[in-house]
């Protein structure tokens, strides 16, 4: 037996399709931009004025003038410092909470519960944040300030507990039988029943810890100490390109005057594609997990 689209129904999967075509050319096509802005001659970049479809005159004159920027090297440690040090903190406390308030006998899991939601529609706004962080945790200026404060969030929290929620009671009545104590449990028996939805919420710590930048600019005054996107808003907003010459040094800025007025604006490409090319090559690893690990924890039947 054939099976008949109605023509509604084709109507409506054309539009979708369109649809759905035009939104991924619009994510795209600033990506393109950049990338061919990166690799093409300073000069033809400069006289361009639309959108930029193909690389002209390949070159890497770009990319070795932001390679000599020694801030970039600092800040893309930095970064990945902040990033595996919150992302490793924030999945701990993350799935201990989420374990200890899915459990239906939880001491006042319910009262918990309302207190950390709210905290997601309200709070002290910045200026108590601003004077806890500075005169209660004395963090002004640390490292630390880019890893404890904001090392877990409360909406990841309430994705793994209810990820966890879904998994049979039974299970854990049994393992408690056989003398598992909760942290057997929690480490042995739910979260490898829950990898999509760790994958999950590993993807947006990371995405979000390293494309932090406006914690930096109001706690950390030392430049050793800047993340990679702090360092490319610089570069971006304020239009300095000077410190793409060896972090700054004016001898030697001096030297490459002439090519940092020509490469000013393919600076600034080179930096983008620096600094998003890391979480490029991270998510197709675990974008299997994506779509899965959203909808588990979404979820509760």
């Amino acid at each position: 037996m054939k099976y008949y689209r109605s023509i509604p129904r084709t109507i409506f999967e054309i539009f979708n399709t369109i649809l759905f075509v035009g939104v991924i050319l619009i994510c795209i096509l600033p990506v393109w931009h950049v990338v061919c802005a990166s690799f093409s001659d300073a000069a033809w970049v400069l006289s361009q004025s639309g959108l930029i479809w193909r690389i002209k005159d390949f070159t890497l004159k770009g990319y070795e003038l932001v390679f000599q920027n020694k801030d970039i090297m600092t800040g893309y440690l930095n970064t990945f410092i902040y990033v595996v040090a919150a992302t490793s903190i924030g999945m701990l406390f993350t799935v201990m909470a989420a374990y200890a308030l899915s459990r239906r006998d939880a001491i006042w899991g319910n009262t918990i519960m309302f207190f950390i939601t709210f905290t997601m529609m309200f709070n002290g706004g910045m200026i108590a944040y601003y004077i806890i962080v500075t005169k209660v945790l004395n963090m002004f200026d640390s490292r630390w300030v880019m890893i404890l404060p904001v090392c877990l969030s409360a909406y990841n929290m309430i994705i793994v507990r209810t990820a966890m929620m879904g998994i049979p009671e039974s299970l854990i009545e049994s393992a408690q039988l056989d003398g598992a104590g909760h942290f057997k449990i929690l480490f042995s028996i739910v979260l490898p029943l829950m990898k999509a939805t760790l994958a999950t919420v590993i993807l947006y710590y990371v995405v979000a810890h390293w494309n932090s930048w406006f914690q930096a600019s109001i706690f950390l005054r030392d430049r050793t100490k800047f993340p990679l996107q702090l360092i490319l808003k610089e570069i971006l907003v304020t239009g300095d390109v000077t410190s793409t010459i060896n972090g700054g040094s004016n001898a030697n800025a001096s030297d490459y005057s002439g090519d940092l007025i020509l490469f000013k604006q393919t600076v600034k490409y080179c930096t983008i594609v620096v600094s998003t090319l890391p979480i490029f090559i991270f998510y197709p690893f675990i974008q299997k997990y994506f779509e899965k690990g959203v909808l588990i924890g979404a979820l509760k039947e």
